[in-house]
C-alpha cells in the first residue's frame, strides 16, 4: 500500500524522448521535488539512464539536489539568480538584465544560462533587453569556455501541435540566436514531439518522464493503493459522507479509504464516480472526497480487500486529473508526504 513509483519507467521514458530528438542532448526536468514523486530517488536513476543536465525551479531546489548527483551532472536554476541565494555547484538561468549584472557581480567566473522570452511573457529576456546585452552576454569568460551554458525558451502551447502559437516562438527563437555558438533549448516534452525543428542543442523533457501526456508512448510511472481503514453496511437510502451528497440507491457495503484532498485527491473528484481497482475489477468512488477520507462502494466486490488503487496502468495521472477537470501535472504535484513511497529500480 501506498505510492510505488517505477524508476526503471521513468528512465525508459527518458531514454524513448531522447531517442525522438537524437541530433540534441537530452535534459530531465526534475523541479518540484521530480514532480512530487522524489528528485533524490529519481535524479540518480536519471543520471544512470545517461542524464547529465537537471532543470530545477528554485536554488533551493538544487542545493537539496546537488549531493545526490555526481560532479558532472549540471543542475539549472529556471528562477534564475534571485537576490540572497546560494548557488554554489548550480546555474542560475538568468531572465532579465536585472538579474544578469547581479550574477555578474556576484558570481564573475560562475556558469549561467540564459532564458529569452520568445513570446509567453512570462520570463526571460524581452528581445529588446536581449538585443542589448547580448554581446556581453556571449563573451562573458566562464568556467566552460566563453558566454552562457545554454540559450533557452520555453514553449507556451507544445502540447496543441496545430497551434500557432509554435511556430511564432521559434521564428521569435531562431531570431534572436540564430548565429550564436551557445547551445539551445526550446523543447520540453511537447517540445519534441513537434519535431526536428524544435529540438535545438538541448532538450527539457518533463511530464513525458513521468507517465504524462503528451507523450503517448510513456510508460506508466505511479501506482497508488490506497488502505481501507473500515467497511460498513448501508441501507437503501442512507447518506455517506458530508452534504448527504450521495444516497444508496439499494443495501450496500461502504469502504472508508485512508486518502484524501490533503493527499492530492482533489475535492473536485466528488460526486464523479471515480473508479478505484481491487485487482481487475473496479468500484466507484460515493460520496464527497474530505481531508483524509473517501468512500467507495465495494457491494459487488466477492471479498473485501485491504487496499484499493486509484492510479494503475488502468487509471493514470491523466485518466484521474480529467475526472478532476484538471491536468496530470497537478495530480502528480499534489500527492501529499503521506504516502509511503516504495522505489522500483528495475
Amino acid at each position: 500500500m501506498g505510492l510505488t513509483i517505477d524508476l526503471a519507467a521513468i528512465a525508459a521514458n527518458w531514454t524513448a524522448l531522447a531517442r525522438q530528438a537524437p541530433g540534441a542532448r537530452p535534459g530531465a526536468v526534475v523541479k518540484a521535488d521530480a514532480y512530487g514523486l522524489g528528485a533524490a530517488q529519481v535524479a540518480p536513476a536519471l543520471y544512470e539512464a545517461g542524464a547529465r543536465d537537471f532543470f530545477v525551479a528554485l536554488a533551493s531546489e538544487g542545493r537539496a539536489l546537488r549531493p545526490h548527483l555526481a560532479a558532472d551532472a549540471r543542475i539549472f536554476v529556471l528562477s534564475g539568480h534571485m537576490e540572497g541565494q546560494g548557488l554554489d555547484g548550480l546555474i542560475p538561468v538568468l531572465n532579465s538584465p536585472e538579474q544578469f549584472f547581479r550574477d555578474r557581480t556576484l558570481r564573475p567566473r560562475g556558469d549561467f544560462a540564459i532564458q529569452l522570452d520568445s513570446g509567453m511573457n512570462r520570463l526571460g529576456f524581452e528581445p529588446a533587453e536581449w538585443a542589448a546585452i547580448r554581446s556581453e552576454a556571449l563573451s562573458v569568460p566562464s568556467p566552460q569556455g566563453t558566454g552562457p551554458a545554454l540559450v533557452m525558451s520555453h514553449l507556451m502551447c507544445a502540447d496543441e501541435p496545430d497551434h500557432p502559437a509554435n511556430q511564432t516562438q521559434l521564428r521569435a527563437f531562431r531570431q534572436m540566436t540564430d548565429g550564436i555558438a551557445a547551445p539551445r533549448s526550446l523543447a520540453a516534452t511537447g517540445g519534441i514531439l513537434l519535431g526536428p525543428e524544435y529540438h535545438f542543442g538541448l532538450t527539457r523533457p518533463g511530464i513525458g518522464l513521468y507517465g504524462g501526456e503528451p507523450f503517448a508512448g510513456a510508460r506508466p510511472v505511479v501506482t497508488l493503493a490506497l488502505e481501507v481503514i473500515q467497511t460498513r453496511s448501508v441501507a437503501a437510502g442512507e447518506a455517506v459522507g458530508y452534504g448527504c451528497t450521495w444516497t444508496a440507491p439499494r443495501p450496500s457495503r461502504i469502504a472508508t479509504v485512508a486518502a484524501g484532498y490533503a493527499d492530492g485527491l482533489l475535492r473536485a473528484l466528488s460526486g464523479k464516480d471515480v473508479p478505484l481497482w481491487a485487482g481487475e475489477r473496479s468500484v466507484p468512488m460515493v460520496g464527497r472526497v474530505s481531508m483524509d477520507l473517501i468512500t467507495v462502494d465495494v457491494t459487488d466486490l466477492p471479498e473485501l480487500p485491504q487496499s484499493l488503487e486509484i492510479l494503475n496502468a488502468r487509471q493514470g495521472v491523466d485518466d484521474l486529473a480529467a475526472l478532476a477537470g484538471t491536468i496530470g501535472y497537478e495530480i502528480l504535484t499534489s500527492l501529499g508526504p503521506r504516502y509511503p513511497r516504495h522505489y522500483l529500480r528495475s
